[in-house]
């Protein structure tokens, strides 16, 4: 089926509590790794293209290969802008097949954020793209030293309301905890899921986690016993997620997950293989690990059968 607008997908979800993963890709392993985990449980999937990304592989090897999955797979299928920050990469999208994109005003203060984001929605709106911005800046808790430097980092609901209002977004990402990259945590691991409440209660849309990772702890050995250096690596353990699903989170980025997971499995290939030169072996060894990542985060996320 063609490719469907993700605020299509993430309604469904919001009214009937589960969410939807939204998958990072950087090539084309990437994405037919995740695609067969969503065609094996009939899942819906938000595909993730960041800038760098789009510079590495391609703005129309990025289209077409998406576009092609969703023909093929029949699922319904979001191309998305992952932290669109550059205006013509962010145009570039909205006239050149993306279906949904991310304005990331998150480094701005308040009200050139809902400046930046207002002016994509308004770029975007005509053409039936959906917009997903973002409020607050993604840090652990732990790592924040007292409640004025929290309060300035996190989300705060009351301000989400104004944002929403302002922007017309269709979905808001929101900072509750998380952080991007495999060092999630110093200490133990912690989301402040009454915030989180409170912006659910306040703001009736979508909502989203970025950071989301949880670093499986089978990815995690693999690569490591295969020579990734990767001390100290800790994600979201899967009980918060659950957790922020209950509460109002419809769509979970997931990047780190599938990094590590395509790096161990390339490592092990070529460590127990070390004359092996066919990309085949070691590229489709990783894009098996990435189908298992992401079915294990269709089943975390309640999206089987939701297709």
């Amino acid at each position: 089926m063609p490719l469907v607008s993700a605020k299509e997908i993430l309604e469904k979800a919001k009214n009937e509590h589960y969410a939807v993963g939204a998958f990072n890709i950087n090539n084309m392993e990437i994405l037919q790794g995740i695609i067969n985990a969503c065609r094996k449980y009939s899942s819906p999937a938000i595909i993730g293209a960041s800038e760098g990304a789009i510079r590495y592989a391609g703005f129309k090897y990025i289209v077409s290969m998406v576009k092609l999955a969703a023909d093929e797979s029949g699922l319904p299928i979001a191309l998305h802008l992952d932290h669109g920050k550059n205006i013509d990469t962010i145009a570039q999208c909205i006239g050149g097949g993306f279906t949904s994109i991310m304005i990331d005003g998150s480094h701005l203060n308040f009200e050139e954020n809902i400046k930046v984001t207002k002016q994509v929605v308004d770029l975007a709106r005509p053409k039936g793209l959906s917009v997903e911005g973002e409020l607050g800046r993604l840090s652990g808790i732990e790592d924040l030293v007292d409640v004025e430097e929290r309060d300035a980092t996190l989300t705060d609901p009351d301000s989400a309301v104004e944002f929403v209002e302002r922007t017309g977004v269709d979905f808001l990402a929101v900072a509750i905890g998380t952080s991007h990259g495999a060092y999630k945590f110093k200490g133990d691991p912690k989301l402040d899921i009454k915030r989180l409440k409170e912006i659910k209660e306040k703001v009736n849309i979508p909502l989203v986690l970025h950071g989301a990772s949880s670093v499986p702890e089978w990815v995690l050995k693999r690569a490591t016993t295969y020579g990734a250096v990767l001390k100290g690596a800790k994600g979201v353990p899967e009980d918060a997620i659950k957790e922020a699903i209950d509460n109002g989170i419809c769509k979970i980025n997931i990047d780190t997950d599938l990094r590590l997971a395509l790096l161990g499995a390339v490592r092990e290939v070529l460590s127990e293989n070390p004359e092996e030169f066919d990309p085949r072996k070691y590229l489709g060894a990783g894009r098996d690990a990435i189908e298992k990542v992401v079915s294990e985060k269709i089943a975390l996320f309640g999206s089987a059968g939701k297709a």
